[in-house]
């Protein structure tokens, strides 16, 4: 018999008169009843009037087109749940029914929470999509580009799985760089909050602190189910992402998965691996392009100074030998001499003695030349030398890589070499003889292809090609030109004689 029963039955009393009971003890009475009788309970419904009170429990009600229930969640089951509560969530609950005697209320106090279906948890994930798309927190101008070569790098994931371990080793093989990682939970009630905390503790972390502001920021999570990943489709963990001055790149789940924060973050990473292969470049692949870059650069300087020796040669064949001309002066000043002998022979043999002195400090420009020549190869192995010297210590600086180099130096380098290197193409290409048909000349070849360099060599009636700068014609040749007609030579005139004037 159960506790209302024996407050009730009038068969238990005598002169089946009902006995007192008090108001407490009727309440209680209810209770162990509904206790009793409801001790588990699965309940479908929907969840009205959420509320979450500064003790930590949860407050709501569960309706349906019939009926409403209110419920409760207690703080210390509220941490365990998975999942958020939010109202017009379709929910199943598992729990129990007990009453509030105060208010002379029956509720269910909840132990578990479950979506209703998966339509139903991916029907709510799109709707908040939609609204966050709408206020332009997914727009592609708000993504920035991941630094090519960051200094530190921010981890946010759970420090104890192995998620991180991943990205640490996969970091260590392609360019070692600092990692700080911000442990947080990646599942459960708290999880959406931790990420979020942790993504602007990263931010608002100073440059030049104690602690190293992040160049680059990995949210990461291991695979698991769709209501594993909620924590990352939270408005806190997406507006947090969104709002991160540090490029982000998130790597949640598996490649398949995709959740809120995929959408808000500046880089989306199918697997946690896979975010670390964006965040550094192979170490040897940036070596062996850098001294590629060197060597191109090497060899433009090369080409470019021997083409330089070779105008100061064909310079220095025009210019007369100094000797000689101080030769034929001085043999004009022997033949002055003759003439004027009665000058004292003294000045001449001192100015044959200046003469024969000069001459003998001046050089021929063969000699001058083959100077500069020694000199230019001189300077040429000086900068041959210098160059390696400067290759060797981008070598090593680069293997030495600090906090204080930045991606800039390496694209600036990349670049002004790039530069170099076209202007050296340019250069070349003016050299060739397609710049020269532009100008209005025609390369013209006979039946076999062969060059015709001369009109008298020409027989008419040959079929030539005219090469002009954008395609070839055809030709016959008429022969080779008439000599012009000789002029008549006209009767000379003979001049009146004038007479002498001696």
């Amino acid at each position: 018999m159960s506790d209302i029963d024996s407050l009730t039955n009038p068969r238990q009393q005598p002169g089946h008169n009902l006995g007192e009971v008090s108001v407490g003890e009727l309440a209680q009475a209810i209770k162990r009843t509904l206790e009793g009788s409801f001790d588990r309970v699965r309940v479908r419904g929907e969840i009205s009037g959420f509320k979450r009170a500064t003790s930590g429990h949860l407050y709501m009600m569960l309706k349906d087109e019939n009926a409403a229930i209110k419920a409760v969640c207690w703080r210390m089951t509220a941490g365990r749940l998975g999942m958020v509560p939010e109202d017009g969530m379709e929910v199943i609950v598992t729990g129990r029914i007990t009453s509030y005697a105060e208010r002379s209320e029956y509720q269910l106090v909840i132990e578990r929470i479950e979506l209703a279906g998966i339509g139903a948890l991916l029907k709510m994930i799109e709707e908040r999509r939609k609204k966050l798309a709408a206020e332009g927190l997914f727009d592609a101008a708000r993504k920035r580009p991941l630094p090519v070569l960051p200094a530190v790098i921010g981890v946010v994931t759970s420090p104890t799985g192995a998620v991180i371990r991943d990205i640490l080793h996969r970091i260590s093989d392609r360019f070692p760089r600092r990692v700080l990682v911000w442990p947080v939970l990646v599942q459960g009630e708290d999880a959406a909050r931790q990420v979020a905390a942790a993504i602007r503790g990263f931010n608002a972390l100073e440059s030049g602190g104690a602690v190293p502001r992040p160049d680059l920021l990995i949210v990461a999570r291991g695979g698991g189910s769709i209501e594993d990943l909620m924590p990352f489709n939270e408005e806190i963990v997406v507006r947090a992402a969104a709002e991160s001055a540090i490029p982000l790149i998130s790597a949640v789940g598996h490649e398949t998965d995709t959740t809120l924060i995929d959408f808000a973050s500046d880089r989306r990473a199918p697997t946690p691996t896979a975010a670390a292969e964006m965040a550094v470049p192979v170490r040897s692949d940036l070596l062996n392009e850098i001294g590629h870059v060197g060597q191109r650069l090497f060899s433009g300087l090369t080409r470019a100074m021997n083409e330089w020796r070779l105008t100061i040669q064909g310079l220095g064949r025009g210019l007369p030998d100094p000797v000689r001309l101080l030769q034929e002066r001085a043999q004009q000043l022997d033949q002055c001499a003759e003439r004027w002998l009665h000058l004292p022979q003294t000045m001449f043999a001192r100015r044959f003695d200046l003469i024969a002195g000069l001459g003998a400090r001046l050089k021929t420009p063969g000699e001058q030349i083959a100077a500069a020549g020694a000199a230019l190869h001189l300077e040429a192995v000086h900068l041959k030398a210098a160059i390696r010297q400067m290759v060797e210590r981008q070598d090593r600086a680069l293997e030495r890589a600090s906090a204080g180099f930045t991606p800039k130096m390496v694209t600036g380098l990349i670049e002004r070499q790039a530069q170099a290197l076209d202007a050296l193409g340019r250069l070349l290409e003016s050299y060739s003889y397609d710049q020269v048909l532009k100008r209005g000349f025609a390369l013209v070849r006979n039946a076999a292809g062969e060059p015709v360099l001369a009109a008298a060599g020409v027989p008419a009636g040959e079929r030539l090609r005219l090469q002009f700068h954008d395609g070839e014609v055809g030709a016959t040749a008429a022969g080779p030109p008439a000599s012009p007609p000789k002029r008549s030579a006209s009767p000379t005139k003979t001049k009146p004689d004038q007479g002498s004037l001696l």
